[in-house]
């Protein structure tokens, strides 16, 4: 019994730093929820029906979303977070569909990730992130005017 105690001990004594440091916040702890977010807003856009014009404007928020996910995994990793990691997305609020549920996220990422750096390496990736996002809500902006305009 004291051997298994023992043991018991001596393995959570190993694994302590580990997981201490594993809950550490680092320099971006919006990081990996932006990732959840901005998946789910790639999501929403990729599964909404619309015309071809509102699909152009869903194209441009789509590669702009995929350009601000690049970034937040870089600086993710450089935090040495999980990016493996994926907390539950935000949705909350009343929305009249997917778009604006995907703008409502987007507006939302981009408070988490604007937040002031202080590392003058990191705030042109901070810059390049929030580029992305405001360009993927010009068009999300654009693409729910159409689709509430019948696409003219």
């Amino acid at each position: 019994m004291l051997k298994k105690m023992t043991l018991a001990l001596a393995v959570v004594a190993a694994l302590a730093p580990g997981l201490a440091h594993a809950d550490l916040p680092g320099k971006h702890p919006y990081y990996l929820h932006a990732l959840s977010d901005l998946r789910y807003a790639n999501w929403l856009i990729e599964h909404r029906p619309g015309d071809a014009a509102v699909s152009g404007d869903e194209d441009v928020a789509l590669t702009e979303i995929h350009g601000a996910w690049g970034e937040i995994k870089k600086a993710a990793i450089e935090d040495g977070k999980d990016i493996k990691e994926s907390p539950v997305p935000d949705d909350k609020g009343e929305h009249k569909g997917h778009l604006h549920k995907a703008l409502n996220l987007l507006q939302k990422i981009k408070k988490d990730v604007a937040r002031e750096e202080d590392d003058p390496e990191t705030k042109g990736l901070r810059n390049r992130i929030v580029g992305h996002i405001n360009h993927a809500m010009e068009a999300t902006k654009k693409a729910i005017w159409h689709a509430e305009h019948d696409g003219k």
